[in-house]
């Protein structure tokens, strides 16, 4: 089995920034969070996500978990 047949998690990082006019650098200095870490998450090239970096953001970004994280499921193929 592969990792696609369990569904995926979307980050909606890079919306929530865009809705806020922020940019990485805003962001990152507000959240205290190095620049270079929040740019994976913003391109969801992250393998494990990090519980403060996720309270961090939602904090700044005044939003809930759900807001930030989509779980979609696998597609039905039967």
């Amino acid at each position: 089995m592969n990792d696609s047949e369990f569904g995926t998690i979307k980050l909606h990082l890079k919306e929530l920034m865009e809705e806020r006019n922020l940019s990485l650098t805003k962001l990152s200095f507000r959240a205290e969070i190095q620049r270079t870490q929040l740019k994976h998450y913003y391109d969801e090239d992250i393998q494990r996500l990090n519980m403060t970096v996720l309270s961090r953001l939602c904090y700044v970004l005044n939003c809930t978990l759900n807001d930030l994280i989509e779980y979609i499921p696998p597609e039905d193929s039967k």
